[in-house]
């Protein structure tokens, strides 16, 4: 166990560097300056371990948001019988606006770097995509409906529609130098009333609650 602990240590510490190091040179060259062998070099490592963690290089930089992402909708899936879709994922998207105040100087380097590269703002659209459509399957299997199902669509895309708007603004709001607690107390209010506007709507969503996976 203790091997097993300290090999995990070890994988985390080199995903880490990998990304600290391409940050650094995103920032000083932009995106499409760098190339995954200079990063790979500079971190001391090979290509193809740099590839081993991070298959694109466009992960070197989507990495963070499609972790949480996907926090976002494990929080739906696994979330305690009788509690809404809109309510479970509300607690998992300010949950993520806790560190707003230490984060903002990161945030804003990388707005700045997305912005400039229409390599990742692709990118960033096949995530959303990607994950609002996974949330989409949870809501449909939990009513029964199809994979194709234009509620369960609908309510994920409203859902994800509040965590991407959160993240623009946030982004807006670093780049144009805002900081401090105030940041994170107005992020948090503003996602609070389009989640409140979705709940008002959608409380019973999906209705037949006692079958989710938390529920067993």
């Amino acid at each position: 166990m203790a091997e097993l602990g300290l090999r995990e240590r070890k994988k985390q510490q080199t995903r880490q560097l990998i990304l600290d190091t391409a940050a650094r040179l995103f920032t000083e060259r932009g995106f499409d300056g760098v190339s995954v062998a200079e990063i790979a070099r500079a971190a001391q490592l090979s290509e193809m371990t740099v590839f081993n963690y991070f298959p694109a290089k466009e992960d070197l930089v989507f990495g963070r948001m499609e972790f949480f992402e996907e926090r976002l909708v494990a929080a739906v899936e696994q979330r305690a019988a009788g509690e809404s879709a809109v309510a479970a994922f509300g607690r998992a998207v300010v949950a993520g606006n806790d560190q707003l105040a230490v984060r903002a100087d990161m945030i804003a380097k990388a707005a700045t770097l997305i912005r400039s590269s229409p390599a990742l703002q692709a990118r960033e659209r096949e995530v959303a995509e990607r994950y609002t459509a996974r949330l989409a399957q949870v809501l449909a299997a939990e009513t029964g409906a199809g994979a194709d199902d234009i509620e369960a669509r609908a309510v994920a895309s409203a859902l994800m529609g509040v965590h991407h708007g959160l993240l623009e603004y946030v982004r807006n709001a670093v780049v144009a130098g805002r900081r401090g607690k105030r940041l994170t107390t107005d992020a948090v209010a503003r996602a609070g009333r389009a989640l409140a506007r979705l709940e008002s709507g959608l409380a019973d969503y999906p209705a037949n609650l006692g079958t989710n996976v938390a529920s067993g």
